[in-house]
């Protein structure tokens, strides 16, 4: 059974990794066997974290990635398999948002949030896509949210990029899995972090929302550590096209209705601004 999890011997490229979320990703795989590539739009702030990765006794290398720029795309992933020869596993983690009423986004807020968590996603997934394609194995991975079947006040920008998340995993799983690789989708719901720490100060905030989530309790990051070795390992081999929601179980609407506080600064997903 311990092989269906072992990721040794496997290239994981991790966007977005330079804190947060992005960084538990990575961690997880690492202790699961898998060599790293680690990005970030400034790749001095990596520095640490490749320190951290390799004294874990895998290779890493960090690499410059802004999601927004094809040609930077296309250099990490040629960079990344001149380091390593191959890239078996991607996870699109990369991402950012801009909390505001509807009738406050502006068009550059829109483009910002769209370019960086769809565009970006389905690009660097293309990328490295070509040269899975021609070994015939991947796994990719991308970061969804629990506003991928979700809508929230406040977030309608974001929960537009992490609704296309979902229909592009599924129109990928299609695509590619003719080459053996699997695409999912990996969902976090409700998770405290550094970056939204002070909204977990708001100790009203903190009870309205874990009343909404059935196990009574924000997601901490190392609840999302065997979802994605799962995702990523021989395990999953014939899982695909797939929303793998790990919110606590919000997302069933299970808990009894309550009127979301105006402006609560709602974040349901750290996003490094890669």
């Amino acid at each position: 059974m311990s092989g269906l999890f072992d990721l040794s011997g496997q290239v994981a490229v991790v966007t977005g990794t330079s804190r947060g979320l992005g960084q538990y990703l990575a961690r997880a795989l690492a202790k699961a066997g898998a060599d790293l590539v680690l990005t970030s739009r400034d790749r001095t702030r990596l520095t640490a974290f490749e320190a951290e990765m390799t004294s874990l006794g895998h290779r890493a290398v960090s690499l410059e990635l802004d999601v927004r720029s094809l040609q930077s795309i296309q250099s990490m992933v040629s960079a990344a398999q001149a380091a390593f020869g191959h890239l078996d596993i991607l996870v699109n983690n990369a991402g950012c948002n801009v909390r505001k009423p509807a009738l406050e986004v502006t068009w550059d807020d829109w483009n910002l949030i769209l370019d960086t968590n769809l565009r970006g996603s389905f690009f660097v997934s293309q990328a490295v896509a070509r040269g899975m394609i021609a070994r015939r194995y991947g796994r990719i991975i991308n970061i969804g949210s629990v506003t991928s079947v979700a809508g929230y006040a406040g977030l309608a920008p974001y929960g537009a990029s992490r609704g296309g998340i979902r229909q592009l995993t599924m129109s990928l799983a299609d695509d590619w899995g003719q080459y053996g690789i699997t695409v999912n989708c990996l969902a976090p719901g409700w998770f405290r972090t550094e970056q939204n720490r002070a909204l977990y100060e708001n100790k009203e905030w903190v009870d309205y929302l874990c009343d909404r989530i059935p196990l009574k309790r924000p997601g901490q990051p190392q609840d999302l550590n065997a979802a994605v070795v799962f995702l990523a390992a021989e395990s999953s081999r014939y899982v695909t096209g797939q929303t793998l929601l790990v919110d606590g179980g919000i997302s069933t609407g299970a808990t009894r209705a309550l009127v979301q506080p105006a402006r609560a600064g709602a974040n349901d997903l750290e996003e490094p601004k890669e």
